[in-house]
């Protein structure tokens, strides 16, 4: 999927976002860097405050207050989008750049009806009339897989189960053709079966538009079954980020190896799964040195005292110091 002749669609950039409060300044996101390609999908996981969303909102301008991006770049098609003025993100957000929340319901207005929200999306970013906004808009319903799209879009949200929201949800971030989609959490709201119908949808989308997709969740199973690559994040950084076979089964860094150990196999006769002993720290209590070194198995001094940075180890980059040069060999005694 992805091609390093090609200019990246999203770059982000040494991202940092930072509250301020009474108890005075919160390191929310530090020095997060990474890309996507055209048409592939980056699979962003991690548990609940890892920073994951944060990193969402950050790229499609929708930080709350007291939350600002302090210092990095974030660079859509080669140009800097973070500093642009309100109006003009508003702009790029919607044309080319999508958003699919985990409730459709903060995406979809109750009083409107879904084709009225649809056309106005369409209206706002496409020189379209009325009529062709509405023919593309039931269009885009059938496309999402909707049955009786252009009775339904008459229809209102409450009307619509969940899973078929969700689906509505898909067609109005795709309405005006963005070249990147942020899908935070989209599945996860949902039961088992509309899951995997939605993943499926989503594959397909990427597949014949070319959409790019970043995809936030916790579930580790959606990120193997949708994602060509995959960045695991732990107290607002980036641990690993790799291709997603060999990040699901050669987990580098300690975390991730504790994330992987804690998913039950089909078939496996294993007695226990790992578990990560401890939890991820408080924002006002992020320790020393690497984040995860209370927490972590192969933890020495270097861990407690130095930020690891994200270091190559084959097609992965893992933010682990068992991985610098003069610790390679200490990979044999964590693997």
């Amino acid at each position: 999927m992805s091609s390093p002749s090609r200019q990246p669609l999203l770059e982000v950039r040494n991202l940092r976002v930072e509250f301020f409060g009474r108890r005075g300044r919160l390191l929310a996101l530090d020095d997060v860097s990474f890309h996507i390609d055209p048409g592939e999908v980056l699979g962003v996981v991690g548990e609940s405050g890892a920073g994951k969303s944060l990193t969402g909102a950050s790229i499609i301008g929708l930080l709350e207050p007291p939350g600002r991006i302090s210092g990095g770049e974030i660079l859509l098609e080669g140009k800097r989008i973070d500093n642009l003025p309100y109006e003009e993100l508003r702009r790029i957000r919607g044309r080319q750049i999508g958003a699919i929340f985990q409730d459709p319901l903060t995406s979809l207005n109750p009083l409107y009806r879904v084709g009225e929200q649809i056309v106005e999306t369409i209206r706002t970013h496409l020189p379209m009339s009325e009529q062709q906004a509405r023919k593309r808009g039931i269009e885009l319903l059938q496309e999402v897989g909707i049955p009786s799209a252009a009775e339904r879009f008459d229809h209102y949200p409450h009307q619509f189960s969940g899973g078929m929201r969700q689906r509505v949800v898909i067609a109005l971030a795709l309405c005006a053709e963005p070249k990147l989609i942020i899908a935070d959490e989209p599945t996860t709201a949902l039961d088992v079966s509309i899951q995997a119908q939605i993943i499926t949808l989503l594959k397909r989308l990427c597949r014949d538009h070319g959409t790019a997709v970043m995809l936030v969740t916790h579930d580790m199973g959606v990120i193997a079954e949708t994602a060509d690559r995959v960045a695991v994040m732990y107290a607002g950084r980036i641990a690993e980020i790799g291709p997603v076979q060999d990040v699901v089964k050669r987990a580098r860094h300690p975390y991730t190896h504790g994330l992987m150990g804690a998913i039950p196999e089909m078939g496996a006769d294993i007695d226990k799964l790992t578990q990560i002993e401890g939890a991820m720290p408080r924002l006002n209590s992020i320790p020393p040195g690497c984040a995860f070194n209370p927490r972590c198995p192969s933890a020495f001094d270097r861990c407690r005292e130095e930020k690891p940075y994200l270091l190559p180890v084959e097609r992965s980059q893992v933010a682990c110091w068992l991985y610098d040069e003069t610790g390679a060999r200490r990979e044999a005694a964590h693997g």
